[in-house]
């Protein structure tokens, strides 16, 4: 059995374009850290039929609200990951608008985890108005102390491999994971010790 997390922060969980069910892994760390006596926020989104940009960019935000900047950390699964790229390139442009930028008053993870995120030329179904996605070098290291991609060498949202596709574009560290296709509950990711495993310690490195 992994070690009870050590690590007090909030975790913050962005589910992918379905939601997390009870066999997925996103559950299953949400009760274990919970347990442990974490503080567990999971991000809900407008419902698919009715989803665009804006409004699953204001309910991340609203998951963030009140949140120590720089006191959490952020696991984001599948599509979800595409749209804390938006988020994180919206920090970066001002809103003229709204005179600021509403992203900026988010407050900043210490971590991000990017888990299986799907190639930005392929469809997401429901999730397609995130297209164009924004890969914001400068922006996305802004966004957070620290952020790792992790993902299986068999996604077939992500063919190409996220070593490739995200890591060297983005000049993150990669944890490529072998055979374990999206990272869902199909694949074997219901129960998910590395993630446990590296919820509880301070350094970004995620070991599979």
């Amino acid at each position: 059995m992994p070690r009870r997390p050590t690590r007090t922060v909030p975790t913050v969980l962005l589910p992918g374009p379905l939601g997390a069910s009870e066999q997925d892994w996103q559950h299953w760390l949400a009760g274990r850290l919970r347990e442990a006596g974490r503080e567990v926020r999971v991000a809900s989104w407008p419902a698919l039929d009715s989803a665009d940009l804006a409004g699953c960019l204001a309910a991340l935000r609203e998951c963030l609200a009140g949140l120590p900047d720089d006191g959490f950390d952020l696991l984001a699964h599948s599509a979800a990951c595409l749209l804390w790229m938006h988020h994180a390139a919206g920090s970066a442009a001002p809103d003229p608008a709204a005179g600021t930028d509403a992203g900026a008053a988010a407050p900043r993870p210490s971590r991000v985890a990017l888990v299986a995120p799907p190639a930005p030329d392929l469809p997401v179904p429901g999730w397609d108005f995130l297209r164009p996605v924004p890969l914001p070098v400068d922006a996305l290291r802004r966004a957070a102390d620290g952020t790792v991609l992790v993902g299986g060498d068999d996604d077939p949202h992500c063919p190409s491999g996220v070593a490739q596709v995200f890591g060297t574009r983005l000049k993150m560290a990669v944890t490529v994971i072998a055979g374990a296709g999206a990272l869902t509950a199909a694949t074997g990711y219901g129960p998910w010790p590395a993630a446990l495993d590296w919820c509880g310690r301070d350094n970004l490195a995620f070991r599979a």
